[in-house]
């Protein structure tokens, strides 16, 4: 729906959790940021070669941070983590689901904020050369270079830009209406694009989960029908021999044979158990894409009222327009009433003067 943005900036990675902000006044109670679980992710902007955290609830960014090499995720809990954010003077904390994806979001953190670290480096390393070349060639530079703000340049683009007209105002509200509703709809669409992120990767783990249930069923189905083959057989054996006494083996082998059929009784056992678990999660796996399909509803909810917020932004573009038409149409007959004020006051003083020259007569 928007290229430039999809092309600048990319998720990499997403989970759920509840998000906190530590109480700026005591600086030791956690405040919730958001009433539910919402999706946490991280960005890459290439064109910048920044690495962001993004949280969206409804239209509002709960987290906005940029990741720095400074910046250290700590894991206070099973299923808790913060980290500092220096810039926006607070302290993010996030409560996940299970400890697998505390972990996994604490890796990623690390992942990110060596990359991060290494891009400033290069960075630096950049900045750093162009300064040696600056230093090594001065005398090519013809003119010398502009390094204060306030000086003669700054002043003549401020005396400048305080002559503006009625057009250019015309095109920064324009421009400020378009900014904003890009700012809106690209908020939007990282939302969008990070539940997706999310449900992709869910469907995935549950589509694998699933298909290795299933085989795992199948397999173990057909282990218990051979051990129960077994068991009727070794029954059998055990009945046939307990009929013919003392014709039959010994009592050694007996008592072997009782024991084996003990053992695979016990191992039936078991089977059952892990086949009624497996049944269990299957229910599970159920109810996630029951879930899942109630998560693709709402995006489509979101996305059809983000086309309805468009609509109006454009009819509110379309109002501007026409209301900035209607002024300058105002404006243009309030200076041709004006030219024609003119003219008559020019023409009343030509007669105030005649009247003067005949009293005077």
């Amino acid at each position: 729906m928007f290229p430039h943005h999809r092309e600048r900036e990319q998720p990499i990675f997403s989970a759920r959790a509840h998000v906190f902000q530590i109480d700026p006044t005591t600086k030791r109670n956690w405040i919730p940021a958001s009433k539910h679980a919402v999706t946490v992710s991280f960005f890459y902007d290439a064109n910048r070669n920044v690495y962001r955290i993004i949280s969206v609830g409804g239209t509002k960014a709960i987290i906005n941070c940029t990741i720095t090499p400074s910046m250290t995720f700590t894991k206070t809990s099973q299923k808790f983590g913060q980290w500092a954010d220096s810039r926006a003077n607070t302290v993010y904390g996030l409560g996940f689901a299970t400890e697998q994806q505390l972990h996994q979001f604490a890796d990623k953190f690390k992942e990110v904020k060596d990359a991060a670290r290494l891009a400033r480096e290069k960075s630096q390393d950049k900045e750093l050369a162009n300064t040696a070349l600056t230093i090594a060639a001065p005398q090519f530079s013809q003119s010398p270079p502009v390094m204060c703000v306030n000086g003669p340049e700054d002043k003549l683009f401020r005396s400048q830009s305080a002559d503006i007209t009625l057009s250019s105002e015309k095109e920064r509200i324009k421009k400020m209406l378009s900014e904003g509703s890009v700012s809106f709809r690209s908020i939007c669409e990282m939302n969008l694009e990070a539940e997706l992120f999310t449900l992709q990767d869910s469907n995935s783990k549950l589509v694998a989960a699933l298909h290795e249930a299933n085989a795992n069923v199948e397999q173990w189905k057909k282990q218990l029908a051979a051990y129960q083959e077994e068991t009727d057989r070794l029954r059998d054996q055990v009945a046939e021999l307990e009929a013919h006494g003392g014709q039959g083996p010994s009592d050694l082998l007996k008592d072997e044979l009782t024991q084996s059929l003990e053992e695979l009784e016990s191992l039936l056992k078991a089977k059952d158990e892990e086949i009624h678990i497996l049944q269990s999660k299957k229910a599970e796996y159920h109810e996630m894409e029951h879930e899942r399909d109630e998560a693709i509803h709402r995006l489509r909810e979101i996305e059809m009222r983000n086309s309805d917020l468009e609509r109006r932004i454009q009819n509110s573009e379309q109002n501007l327009n026409n209301s900035l038409e209607e002024r300058d149409r105002m404006d243009s007959e309030i200076q041709r009433a004006i030219e024609i004020l003119d003219i008559k006051i020019f023409d009343l003083n030509d007669l105030r003067q005649s009247l003067v020259k005949l009293i005077d007569k």
